[in-house]
């Protein structure tokens, strides 16, 4: 039986890779549905998503034939669209990312199930419950940054996800935690970085009297809100905006960038490298 696949590529650019990879698919009586590629010159690498049907046996030797055909250290990884990934959702005390992802998921928006939403305090457990998803509270008082983190990962340990999503999660994850999901932690952070970063970036901006306010959604890494981009995107305010009001108006910029964020991560489209993305 014929499914959808997923051909992500990446390697070191060289001349007539396109075509190297376009026959080895043609040879093979592949469909190709869809297919991106890119080239950074100045790094000299290459990406390329492709879209294919075929069958499971098919893409075992598919992805020996492109492997063999590439430089050294590429990477081809084949993904089959039809497996749904999972999830796992930080929170605090916020509701209005958590509740886009939510609908977002219960309308097959997002292509993907919520396994858990974990929170450090229990504000949102009767709102995630209304969506028959677990919630678990793991709470941090008492316990240091480092301890209560190792709690939060004992509990991850147990269950099976793809992606890590910070929906207004305002802790602050050390080192040691992050090492384990290397592109696997999406943070929504309400700025337009790299301005602003940290605590109340709202009311930064409105002392700078900026004209526009934004947010950006980022992989975590070890530096604070350094890491690499996925989306942004920014609204119009002026003078007579107060940074409450400005707070306010965000809350939508963000939940829609967290929601593109994620669609991207979802399907595959999102390549990282040298602290930067690709995304098809």
């Amino acid at each position: 039986m014929k499914k959808t696949y997923r051909v992500l590529i990446e390697a070191k650019d060289e001349q007539g890779l396109v075509y190297k990879i376009s026959k080895i698919f043609s040879d093979m009586n592949l469909n190709i549905i869809s297919n991106s590629e890119f080239v950074d010159r100045d790094k000299k690498l290459f990406f390329m998503r492709s879209e294919i049907s075929g069958d499971e046996v098919e893409m075992k030797k598919l992805q020996k034939e492109i492997f063999s055909s590439l430089p050294e250290k590429s990477s081809v990884k084949i993904v089959d669209s039809s497996v749904r990934k999972k999830i796992v959702v930080l929170v605090t005390k916020e509701a209005h990312c958590l509740g886009d992802i939510l609908i977002r998921s219960v309308d097959n928006e997002l292509d993907a199930d919520i396994v858990e939403v974990i929170g450090n305090y229990s504000h949102l457990e009767k709102l995630v419950e209304k969506f028959d998803i677990h919630f678990a509270e793991v709470s941090h008082v008492g316990n240091d940054r480092e301890t209560h983190a190792n709690i939060i990962k004992a509990r991850l340990d147990k269950l099976e996800f793809d992606y890590i999503v910070l929906a207004k999660y305002m802790r602050i994850l050390p080192p040691s935690f992050v090492a384990n999901y290397k592109n696997r932690i999406i943070n929504i952070h309400h700025s337009f970085l790299p301005a602003f970063i940290g605590a109340n970036p709202y009311k930064q901006a409105h002392e700078r009297g900026v004209k526009i306010i934004g947010a950006t959604a980022h992989f975590v890494t070890d530096d604070l809100d350094e890491g690499p981009i996925i989306v942004q995107d920014v609204t119009k305010v002026d003078h007579s905006h107060n940074w409450k009001e400005m707070q306010k108006t965000g809350k939508d910029i963000e939940k829609i960038v967290l929601s593109k964020a994620l669609k991207y991560v979802l399907e595959d489209r999102v390549f990282v490298y040298s602290n930067r993305t690709v995304i098809f």
